[in-house]
């Protein structure tokens, strides 16, 4: 590390430049949302790493439809189609879900434990459980999305009944001294009281906070339950005109100009 002038820095002019960085820097790992980063990566295909930015030329054109940096997705997409073409580390779902499917939970339940992170591997990560259950209320019933929504809150909160503890991923993540927003403790205040709790809280107990990367498990183990009670829309996800549907093809063409 030198000077301007091409003499060695001293000492002192090193700790100047060091403490000059860590200003610059934040003490914290800040995260990026998966559609934040669609197109400069493609997480249905982490193997191939950054690909190409677009063009400098400055007669190019907009983007206005598929981006060719991702996969194409069928024209009238569905719930695995999703799976397959958009959302990375799957795993940790499939997971979750197969858990659930061992540990004896009905098949609403390994459902919510199939797609509670879908915010999260697809779309936001910040209030991802709220996310989630916008993204499938259309389509699943009610018990399902609302567990969804609940477990992002759930987790914060242990449950000796069925043997839930705080995670110690959070203490790490967070610190020991971290506490939830004060919205997040009047959620699970309200969700105490909610029919659908136990299944919320089933999410958070089969919740795979430990990934094992040598697990396999593939989504075909969970097409009977898809079907069963998945109501996927004939048009496709993202072209049956529900409250929702903006949702899917925003994830479906992330980089869209307008």
């Amino acid at each position: 590390m030198t000077t301007d002038t091409n003499r060695p820095m001293t000492a002192s002019e090193k700790v100047d430049a060091l403490e000059e960085q860590m200003h610059r820097e934040l003490n914290v790992r800040i995260a990026k949302s998966v559609l934040y980063q669609l197109g400069e990566i493609d997480p249905s295909r982490p193997d191939r790493g950054p690909v190409a930015t677009g063009s400098s030329d400055p007669s190019a054109k907009a983007l206005q439809g598929d981006d060719p940096r991702l996969q194409k997705m069928p024209p009238r997409p569905t719930l695995l189609d999703f799976f397959k073409y958009r959302w990375g580390f799957n795993s940790h779902l499939l997971q979750s879900a197969n858990l659930a499917k061992k540990n004896g939970c009905d098949e609403k339940t390994i459902l919510a434990c199939l797609l509670h992170d879908i915010g999260v591997v697809g779309f936001i990560r910040s209030d991802h459980g709220y996310w989630g259950e916008q993204l499938v209320k259309p389509y699943v019933d009610e018990e399902v999305s609302w567990a969804i929504r609940a477990h992002q809150v759930l987790r914060f909160y242990p449950d000796e009944s069925v043997g839930y503890t705080y995670p110690e991923m959070y203490i790490r993540l967070f610190g020991e001294d971290f506490k939830p927003e004060p919205y997040i403790e009047e959620e699970y205040k309200r969700a105490l009281k909610s029919p659908y709790y136990m299944t919320a809280r089933m999410i958070t107990v089969n919740d795979v906070y430990a990934f094992d990367p040598n697990a396999k498990v593939n989504i075909e183990d969970f097409y009977d339950i898809i079907g069963r009670h998945f109501r996927q829309p004939e048009e496709g996800l993202g072209f049956d005109n529900s409250p929702v549907a903006h949702m899917w093809r925003t994830i479906i063409w992330p980089t869209r100009y307008l």
